[in-house]
């Protein structure tokens, strides 16, 4: 039998699960393709831009990952092009990838509701990249706010604006909190860190708009208790260096402007030729493959449907990781199918992917998380302990477990996180004032 090709566009959750299931199933040549080496565990990406974490904590070789994988390619280049037709994805390296199955697993990127030229004056937090450049940006300012004596300076410097108050902009403003008021707050001279304004910025009546009223009040609550400030009902209408505009007229200056409002799918999505929705998303057909061509799967960010329950499937690691072992499953199923002589009906055989929700959950500075799965509701520090094991257990492999682990209980104990070195910190002017970061 000769071995059908899968090609695997990106190495996330969904991507990644999929070559594991089919991993040393000889029927199967398998190429995954991603444009960087590792699988990035992205939900604890917040803690790196924070500096509880260092990177290398919650990233892990692809290749090493898939090492005892025998019928698994691993390639570092991006695809810029999908051609259904002929069934073939043109990378950025030049070559030309071609397939019998694809799944596209690419993830999404940092969505600005179409006004693109926020980018250059914003920070996203979608890469490890992106969570050392906040990290950078931060923790740089607040060198340069204690090096400048312009008072209005070190005000703009120690300002951080966050847009977008759900659970990645929570999480990102309660450790800020906690980083300023507990670990730095020895560390400097001529400024006091907790004097560091973080402000939420969120469009909607509550922060965290998907869970329960009370968590929402309880989560505004705790982020108030430490020191957050929080902007509700309010819209951004420009994005500038160093500025928030708003639809009230009012302007914030900040040095930092974190963008945690929006999401946008991989742009590969449009060379399918099929519909998608304001976020580039794609509604796929139950069994995850899109209209026209069963041959060709999508999963994780870049999808936007429900499932046969009716439930919507949320953009979360956990059904990214489903997405992609269906995809696997569907896989194996054709060939027993074809061997059993139903060629013909393969298609109209495929199972239907269901989304088993496990729930969702944000943390808020140390000590304290919302639960929320079913009807089961839980916050507090059960909750965060709850939200510790899980995030653990999701880590692959056992270096990365351990590391974390021992991490976050050094931290916890001594309130001082060792993830604070700046590389390539901004040049340091020569007189007077400090430029805006």
């Amino acid at each position: 039998m000769i071995p059908r090709k899968l090609l695997i566009i990106g190495g996330g959750f969904a991507g990644l699960e999929c070559a594991r299931r089919l991993a040393n199933d000889f029927r199967f040549e398998i190429t995954l393709v991603d444009r960087t080496n590792h699988h990035l565990f992205q939900p604890l990406l917040y803690q790196v831009a924070t500096a509880s974490l260092a990177g290398p904590d919650i990233a892990r070789s692809i290749r090493q990952i898939l090492a005892k994988a025998k019928n698994v390619t691993v390639l570092m280049d991006e695809i810029t092009s999908i051609d259904p037709v002929a069934k073939t994805a043109h990378g950025l390296s030049g070559t030309c990838h071609s397939f019998d199955y694809l799944l596209l697993a690419a993830g999404a990127r940092t969505g600005f509701f179409g006004n693109e030229s926020w980018a250059a004056h914003s920070l996203g937090l979608k890469t490890l990249a992106d969570a050392q450049n906040i990290r950078r940006t931060v923790l740089s300012n607040l060198e340069r706010a204690e090096l400048t004596t312009d008072e209005a300076e070190r005000s703009r410097l120690m300002t951080v604006a966050i847009v977008g108050g759900g659970p990645t902009g929570v999480e990102l403003a309660g450790a800020f909190a906690d980083l300023v008021h507990r670990s730095l707050k020895s560390n400097f001279r001529r400024i006091d860190t907790a004097k560091l304004r973080i402000i939420l910025i969120e469009g909607s009546e509550h922060v965290l708009d998907a869970y329960d009223p009370s968590q929402c009040s309880y989560a505004r609550q705790r982020l108030e208790s430490l020191g957050v400030e929080i902007r509700n009902l309010t819209r951004v209408t420009q994005v500038r260096e160093g500025a928030l505009d708003f639809k009230d007229g009012s302007t914030l200056q900040a040095s930092a402007i974190i963008w945690a409002a929006g999401i946008a799918a991989s742009p590969l999505t449009a060379s399918l030729g099929v519909p998608l929705d304001r976020a580039g998303k794609i509604t796929p057909n139950p069994d995850l493959s899109i209209p026209g061509h069963p041959g060709i799967f999508v999963a994780g960010d870049l999808v936007s449907m429900k499932d046969r329950d009716q439930q919507i499937v949320p953009g979360v690691a956990p059904a990214a990781v489903q997405m992609g072992g269906h995809v696997a499953r569907v896989l194996k199923e054709e060939l027993r199918l074809e061997q059993a002589g139903l060629a013909e009906r393969k298609h109209e055989l495929r199972t239907s992917f269901d989304y088993f929700d496990k729930g969702m959950m944000a943390i808020i500075g140390k000590n304290y998380a919302v639960v929320k799965s079913g009807k089961f509701r839980l916050q507090g520090f059960i909750a965060w302990l709850a939200w510790l094991l899980i995030h653990i257990t999701f880590l692959v492999g056992f270096r990365n477990k351990l590391s974390v682990l021992l991490g976050w209980a050094y931290a916890y104990l001594v309130n001082n996180p060792e993830a604070r070195i700046i590389v390539n910190p901004p040049t340091i002017p020569t007189a007077g004032k400090v430029p805006l970061g």
